[in-house]
């Protein structure tokens, strides 16, 4: 799981263009939008793109995207589980 978080630490830095962000600035457990790394609903698009892109992920309710993506640690657990590359 760590490899995967390092994986998706990476891919969200390139994505989203965090020039000034690391991947040991990303907290695994911390919140990914709002009080967190503080991404906006843009950023979430980009997201869920980035995981149907890479990992064969498609989220259609907004349920799924709100817990998925609730942290980094979420985030990992539900690639692992639906990833289909």
């Amino acid at each position: 799981m760590d490899a995967l978080i390092d994986e998706l630490k990476n891919q969200i830095i390139k994505v989203l263009s965090l020039e000034d962000i690391t991947p040991a600035d990303i907290k695994t457990d911390e919140p990914i939008f709002g009080t967190g790394l503080g991404l906006d609903s843009i950023d979430s698009l980009e997201l869920v793109s980035l995981l149907e892109r890479d990992y064969g992920i498609l989220i259609e309710e907004m349920s799924v995207a709100q817990k998925a993506f609730a942290s980094l640690r979420t985030l990992a657990e539900f690639v692992a589980q639906n990833r289909k590359r």
